[in-house]
């Protein structure tokens, strides 16, 4: 038999792709689809994201043996599909064996499965539990040798952690690491990332090339924005975000090691540009992979409800959206001019649905149970609540998902109605704080974001922007009426939840103690609220859901 000679230039094509979780059949076709497309490009090897056969994350699913059985026959089918001499194949998977089931990638060339490989490293914080569901591999892992390379194919946290696994590699052998991922988006995660590919470029003295799951799932946006770092710790290449992509990236042998010659240099945007692009995928996929045809969402002529419906014509299309205005007596002129305003910008159907004879008849209704008590919240809240259930009819009645506009302000101080304004099934700005969603607005009124389906200009009608934000549930009612200025409450919040900050530490930055616990009270006791609010998107370090889990019941405050 002769022996096999390394090549000197390897051809690695990035699949950057948007899996579904669940989907086996439809995510393979997708890889087979990839790696057809990239032997058409003259790649010698498809790598592909993190357990992209099943999906990710695929959570409690990997518990059903149908389920595993699903995934593997697919991989080995795809493992089949390389007999035809095209490009070999990295792909991400389940797989049960004696030692557990673990989260797995499998190597495949020449229409035979070369080596499997199990993550080491299980992440168990934030957004993830994988150890609830997974057995970490039971050794460390080493290099896979393809066509006369040594592969070092860590899997996703075996690089974010400090167990060893890239210098394990290097130390056997490994020339590049090439490193499946799926992870997620928050604010400046594309540097982070960086950063920790670097970090392991430096302590294994190999090129790494990380890529990364594009797409929505649930709360979670996977945004892409693929790279690889050189030896030298210089960016080799930086595909999109927000965006499917297969690129295919050339590397040459240089000496004793491997340097990339090849390959894209996208534009990542920053800050409000990010997290809108974030919002739209996230609504778009979690709309269209859920199987809605169309959307309803409350059109207030506030700055909330402005932006959702922005970010689902752009997301979904004008078609796709119907905007309604539901007016009570507390309704000014200027929110139904507003709202009008807004919808015509954008293109979308504009119903007016009056909404004063069905809260005078539920009023009518509880007439002898509320004698002799004065009008209050309970008043207010059954406008929000006949206005859920106008939106939950048009839900049912024309199958539209129902769009909640609640910001993450609102959402963490309970400024919201239960089975009112918080209906629907998923809330795009849920992890968006009030300051945050205006310069979203903003935005979006001078730039229409690649990818999107809605019109250019101002978007946004001014006047929706510089007034100051309303329930309008009671005569000239304000939010400030309620809660501390935005810019000071969201201050707090970010202290109080992103942070974990203790009182004394928040005073010590300018704020007022009493304010300071007032939000922290209303914190505490929004959490049954929040437990049965719609899920949406992750945009920063720790939304309430996945990342923040707190408990119902909680009489703990700072400083008692």
């Amino acid at each position: 038999m002769a022996k096999q000679t390394a090549p000197d230039v390897l051809r690695i094509a990035v699949a950057q792709l948007n899996p579904i979780v669940g989907d086996v059949a439809g995510n393979l076709a997708k890889a087979r689809e990839a790696r057809a497309d990239a032997a058409r490009q003259g790649a010698d090897l498809v790598l592909f994201t993190e357990l992209f056969i099943a999906g990710y994350p695929p959570e409690d699913l990997v518990l059903r043996r149908s389920f595993l059985s699903a995934c593997e026959r697919a991989v080995i089918r795809f493992a089949e599909d390389t007999a035809d001499g095209g490009p070999g194949v990295i792909v991400g998977t389940p797989l049960k064996r004696a030692s557990g089931v673990h989260n797995s990638i499998i190597v495949a060339d020449g229409g035979k499965i070369l080596g499997e490989r199990f993550k080491l490293d299980l992440p168990n914080y934030g957004e993830f539990d994988e150890k609830r569901v997974f057995q970490a591999g039971p050794s460390m892992p080493g290099p896979v040798n393809f066509r006369g390379v040594r592969l070092g194919i860590p899997i996703c946290e075996d690089i974010w952690g400090d167990l060893g696994v890239c210098e394990t590699l290097a130390e056997s052998g490994a020339e590049i690491l090439l490193v499946p991922n799926g992870s997620p988006y928050y604010r400046g995660k594309v540097d982070v990332r960086h950063q920790v590919a670097i970090r392991q470029v430096i302590e294994s003295g190999l090129p790494l090339l990380w890529a990364n799951q594009l797409g929505g799932q649930d709360e979670l946006v996977f945004d892409g924005a693929s790279f690889a770092i050189q030896a030298d710790k210089s960016l080799a290449f930086q595909m999109s975000q927000f965006e499917e992509a297969l690129v295919v990236t050339e590397w040459k042998r240089n000496g004793d090691g491997w340097v990339c010659v090849e390959g894209p240099m996208s534009r990542i945007p920053e800050k409000e540009e990010a997290d809108y692009r974030a919002c739209m995928l996230g609504l778009r996929d979690y709309v269209n992979k859920n199987g809605f045809r169309n959307v309803v969402l409350g059109m207030s002529g506030g700055i909330d409800s402005a932006i959702c419906a922005a970010l689902a014509v752009d997301a979904l299309g004008e078609e796709r959206l119907r905007a309604v205005m539901m007016p009570y007596k507390y309704t000014s002129k200027d929110s139904l001019k507003d709202a009008e305003d807004c919808a015509r910008a954008l293109g979308c159907r504009y119903d007016i649905v009056p909404i004063f004879e069905p809260v005078e008849g539920f009023s009518h209704a509880l007439t002898q149970l509320f004698e002799g008590t004065g009008e209050g919240i309970t008043e207010e809240n059954l406008q929000s609540r006949t206005r859920g259930t106008i939106l939950m009819a048009i839900s049912n009645k024309f199958g539209s998902m129902v769009v909640t506009t609640g910001n993450k302000s609102e959402m963490s101080v309970g400024y919201a109605t239960l089975y009112g304004d918080m209906n629907g099934g998923f809330n795009p700005i849920k992890d968006l704080y009030k300051m945050q969603v205006y310069a979203l607005a903003a935005w979006r009124n001078t730039t229409v974001p690649p990818g999107a389906l809605g019109p250019s200009g101002e978007v946004i009608p001014k006047n929706i922007i510089d007034k100051a934000p309303s329930a309008e549930l009671r005569p000239d009612q304000t939010d400030q009426d309620s809660l501390p200025p935005y810019p000071v409450l969201d201050n707090i919040l970010e202290c109080l939840v992103e942070n974990e900050m203790g009182i004394d530490e928040i005073v010590e930055r300018g704020h007022d103690r009493a304010t300071v616990a007032r939000v922290e009270h209303l914190l505490y006791i929004a959490e049954y609220k929040r437990r049965q609010a719609a899920p949406g998107v992750k945009i920063t370090k720790k939304n309430f859901g996945r990342d923040r889990r707190y408990p119902i019941t909680n009489r703990f405050r700072d400083g008692q």
